[in-house]
């Protein structure tokens, strides 16, 4: 698989509104498969990737924000969760076992 670009190299032959639209859909279908998919835990994302559903509400919460929109962090985690977060917890959030734990340390050292 070829190593990732950085963002200001990407090549994509469009203008900058079609380049947005083109991500926004990107971003629209991974919130759709996360919303998906609750029955992968967030640790587990975290362990493997670095980032959670909480890291992309907040990540959607700065971009409101340098877009001039105050987007408070319950609602922002609604967005991404598809339903107010403590709900979500409840009926999908697991205890992480000991082993999660201890990945997710090992995880956070090495993802910072």
């Amino acid at each position: 698989m070829p190593t990732p670009q950085p963002e200001a190299e990407l090549k994509l032959d469009a203008d900058a509104a079609t380049r947005d639209r083109i991500e926004a859909a990107a971003f629209r279908k991974l919130v759709a498969h996360l919303r998906e998919r609750s029955d992968v835990q967030n640790i587990d994302m975290m362990n493997l990737t670095g980032f959670c559903r909480n890291c992309v509400s907040r990540w959607y919460q700065e971009a409101a924000a340098d877009a001039g929109t105050v987007l408070e962090t319950p609602a922002a985690r609604e967005i991404i969760y598809g339903m107010d977060y403590k709900a979500w917890q409840a009926a999908n959030q697991k205890e992480a076992t000991a082993e999660q734990k201890a990945a997710f340390g090992a995880a956070m050292a090495k993802h910072g």
